[in-house]
């Protein structure tokens, strides 16, 4: 498995715990787990584009901003990464 594979494999499993959580109405770490989906999403952008291990950073700003696509998110995306930003150090 490509470490890009790797990458979009545990983003969708994180999506999909997201989304369990939401159904089961425990709404505490729902934003957690779409951080940490967007999160290895960006990292397999990067693996893919840099063919090397992304830094150990959980910042969705600057992970943008080292993949350099910032310019390709639709706004209203963009706002959404900004928002969940802060939650991976709130919900620690």
């Amino acid at each position: 498995m490509s470490n890009k594979t790797y990458w979009v494999k545990i983003a969708e499993y994180d999506l999909g715990t997201a989304q369990a959580i939401l159904e089961s109405k425990r709404f505490l770490y729902v934003g957690f787990m779409c951080h940490q989906s967007i999160e290895k999403i960006l990292k397999a952008i990067y693996t893919a584009k840099y063919e090397t291990v992304p830094p150990r950073i959980h910042n969705l700003a600057m992970l943008l901003k080292i993949n350099k696509i910032n310019e390709e998110i639709p706004v209203e995306y963009l706002k959404i990464i900004h928002e969940l930003n802060p939650l991976n150090i709130v919900t620690r």
